[in-house]
């Protein structure tokens, strides 16, 4: 009788909920998060995006160098700053066996951008990811005209993140059918969401882009790290996401399984309640930003695997202001100005995280006592979160936030607007500057690309001298993966990209 080692144990209790049966061809992904929904329409999660793009393929995609490349699309083309055109691929089939044609790529966009597209009243959480969209139509049976109402160059780089649907699958099932069935033309089709548990997925033969390698592809919800790590080191998984950096030297000494990284574009900060005191005060926010030794962090926490940031951007994307001079680590300095501020004795405060990075905040933590930041970390649920602290306007209740914001086109308008401007759906802290809103709105529509990143420039070197979040690092990402897996590799932007994944 085989003995069962702890790692063995914790990935049996991890797997014991699952109800289908792992073979042989079967990968499995043990994810940190369950899938909110199965409507690539209506969500804005990256964890849901990573999971259904298998089963969804977008009018254009990326490639291993995060280029923008034709997917359903066989090539694009802009007529004028106003005017794209998108030249559909012939034969894709969805998954029940009906055509892809244009007209369904003409209802997945003004799904999303037209007000009320979702039906029931509903808008798409997604409309602001398309832009300023005038218009969308068919021109010449195969072609799509998309027309803008004012310039807008980040339209290339959004849409790999549009999955395109059947119109008559979604008018057979409707808004609330579409949230947990799918009729995409990916290389995997739908078997059955365990909604907790794990969405099981299996080859679509008929794929166009060629028969994917394995059978079945399952995401297997496992919210906690080690139990990710057991479930890999066990064999129960093949790969694993959000791999500890502590535990990366336990997985490369296996034998069986190995770290792998890439580069990241989600760049992490301490959001603060910036509607409520302490936080009114920027001596506080200062006070917060000495007490935290970011190098250390990053070499001891992280292992070395990430950067330092002293803005919202990442170091690689478009329009990054490189001359930023972050707050140095200075406890003495941070008791100073809380004394300065009217706090002799330091503050209190409860830090709101989620699983994850439950441990980071925790080391964050530990530093920020030094300072006279006397620190709770309370780990939360991600959508709970969200809702208390991206509240666009709304009152918002709590003290920070240890959170993050993917920003997988490396365009500042993904992660800059959301965060930063005022009542933005991702604004965590509450922040609010009309010099700021002024620059980001311009750079928006601004086609000049020098004058555009200029723009930029000048918005993140105003909320940095704002001390607008605790800017802190952008980590690579990190996975376990199993050494039977072949042909596979991460991508910065978080999708999975399984079709060519094969297992030994």
């Amino acid at each position: 009788m085989r003995k069962l080692t702890s790692a063995g144990l914790a990935a049996l209790i991890a797997f014991g909920a699952t109800s289908q049966t792992v073979a042989a061809k079967d990968l499995v992904i043990g994810f940190s998060a369950d899938a909110a929904t199965l409507d690539p329409a209506n969500h804005r999660d990256t964890n849901t995006e990573t999971i259904i793009r298998e089963m969804y393929d977008g009018i254009l995609t990326r490639d291993p160098a995060m280029h923008v490349v034709p997917q359903l699309a066989e090539s694009y083309k802009q007529i004028s700053p106003t005017v794209y055109e998108f030249k559909i691929r012939k034969g894709v089939k969805f998954h029940d066996g009906s055509t892809m044609t244009a007209e369904d790529v003409k209802f997945t966009l003004d799904r999303i951008w037209e007000k009320g597209g979702l039906g029931d009243g509903q808008t798409s959480p997604r409309q602001s990811l398309l832009g300023p969209i005038k218009s969308v139509d068919v021109v010449n049976g195969d072609t799509l005209r998309v027309t803008l109402s004012a310039p807008w160059s980040l339209l290339p780089a959004m849409l790999p993140f549009q999955e395109v649907v059947s119109k008559a699958f979604v008018g057979k099932v409707g808004t609330a059918g579409m949230a947990t069935q799918e009729d995409g033309t990916g290389p995997f089709q739908l078997v059955q969401w365990n909604k907790g548990d794990s969405v099981v997925m299996k080859r679509f033969d008929d794929y166009w882009g060629g028969k994917a390698c394995v059978d079945r592809v399952i995401f297997k919800t496992i919210p906690e790290s080690s139990s990710r790590v057991a479930a890999l080191l066990a064999g129960d998984a093949q790969i694993i996401d959000h791999l500890p950096p502590y535990a990366v030297s336990q997985v490369n000494a296996s034998g069986n399984a190995k770290a792998v990284f890439v580069n990241g574009t989600r760049s992490y900060f301490i959001a603060m309640n910036l509607t409520e005191k302490p936080f009114t005060d920027i001596r506080v926010r200062e006070a917060i930003a000495h007490a935290i030794d970011k190098p250390l962090v990053i070499n001891k926490i992280l292992g070395g695997h990430a950067v330092a940031i002293n803005g919202i951007l990442s170091p690689d994307a478009f329009g990054k202001n490189k001359a930023l001079k972050g707050l140095a680590y200075d406890p003495a300095l941070s008791r100073k100005l809380l004394k300065e501020a009217g706090y002799p004795n330091g503050i209190k405060v409860t830090m709101d995280v989620t699983g994850p990075d439950k441990d980071t905040a925790e080391a964050v933590a530990s530093l920020m006592a030094k300072g006279g930041i006397t620190t709770k970390v309370q780990v939360g649920e991600s959508a709970m979160l969200g809702s208390k602290w991206r509240t666009m306007g709304k009152p918002k209740t709590g003290d920070m936030y240890f959170t993050s914001w993917g920003n997988g086109s490396l365009d500042p308008q993904g992660i800059f607007m959301p965060t930063h401007h005022t009542d933005g759906r991702g604004n965590s802290s509450g922040y609010s500057n009309p010099k700021v809103d002024k620059l980001l709105d311009g750079a928006a529509v601004e086609v000049d690309r020098a004058k555009r990143a200029a723009m930029y420039e000048q918005a993140e070197a105003i909320a940095a001298k704002d001390v607008a979040y605790i800017y802190l690092w952008v980590p690579q990402d990190i996975y376990g993966v199993s050494k039977r897996l072949s042909g596979w590799q991460p991508s910065p932007d978080g999708r999975l990209n399984l079709v060519k994944a094969c297992l030994k």
